[in-house]
């Protein structure tokens, strides 16, 4: 039987890229989006390629609606095998000082909360079966604070506490736990940031070949697919000339 992996965030960036890679690695797909027609279109995309997939429409930030999405799933999709908690975001770049308490919410409430959500709604099956993967996307942002990263950062370091824990909570059983953390990776990711100013978008990415949504993709679906007594805890994945998070060499 196909294993099956359920990506939130997966009609973009990463979490789009992680969608196509496990399709093309033979995985059934759940995928989840706040956007109806984006979700479905990606669906139709994948099926075309001749993957199984089923939709889920919520924002990880509401809780009764992910708890209702992830208990509506039909009795063929409930075991879920793999999880990837992608969804998430950035949003501003200013001093904290100075920083909007909007964005800040949003930030917590998606990038923390939402992960920590989809947790505990898929993890008690897996372990109950004594066999599954978490596999959480983090941030180079969450190793140290960069200039005007203040919460983002704050949040990724969160990532990083909360899946290290996960994994200690966990290891009387074969449930793995698995942090990726992308440097420098060219998605929507910027524009989001600087709500819409593409101009401050683009400028992150000049001078320097950044990662692509696949390079991550590639690095989650080779650890879900280790042998099973392997465990790939934590991958940092820069860009080849980004030295750390706030250490980038432009041309």
């Amino acid at each position: 039987m196909k294993k099956t992996v359920l990506i939130t965030g997966a009609t973009s960036g990463i979490g789009r890229a992680c969608a196509c890679k496990f399709a093309e690695a033979g995985y059934r797909l759940i995928i989840t989006g706040r956007d109806t027609k984006r979700t479905a279109g990606l669906a139709a995309e994948l099926e075309e390629s001749g993957a199984q997939v089923h939709t889920l429409c919520f924002d990880v930030r509401d809780r009764e609606a992910a708890t209702a999405a992830v208990g509506s799933l039909p009795e063929e999709w409930k075991q879920i095998d793999v999880l990837v908690n992608n969804a998430g975001l950035a949003l501003g770049l200013e001093p904290e000082y100075e920083g909007d308490y909007t964005d800040w919410d949003t930030m917590i409430d998606t990038n923390i909360k939402g992960l920590l959500t989809m947790t505990r709604l898929i993890v008690p099956a897996m372990v109950e079966r004594d066999c599954g993967h978490v596999i959480n996307i983090g941030s180079v942002a969450g190793d140290a604070a960069y200039a005007g990263g203040n919460v983002y950062c704050a949040t990724k370091a969160a990532v990083k506490t909360i899946t290290d824990g996960l994994r200690i909570d966990v290891a009387h059983t074969s449930v793995r736990v698995t942090n990726i953390k992308p440097g420098l990776v060219e998605t929507n990711f910027s524009r989001v940031r600087f709500h819409g100013d593409n101009d401050r978008a683009d400028h992150v990415y000049q001078g320097i070949k950044p990662l692509t949504g696949d390079d991550i993709a590639d690095v989650a679906v080779y650890a879900a697919n280790a042998p099973k007594h392997v465990q790939i805890a934590e991958v940092l994945v820069l860009a080849t000339h980004q030295g750390s998070g706030s250490v980038i060499v432009r041309s």
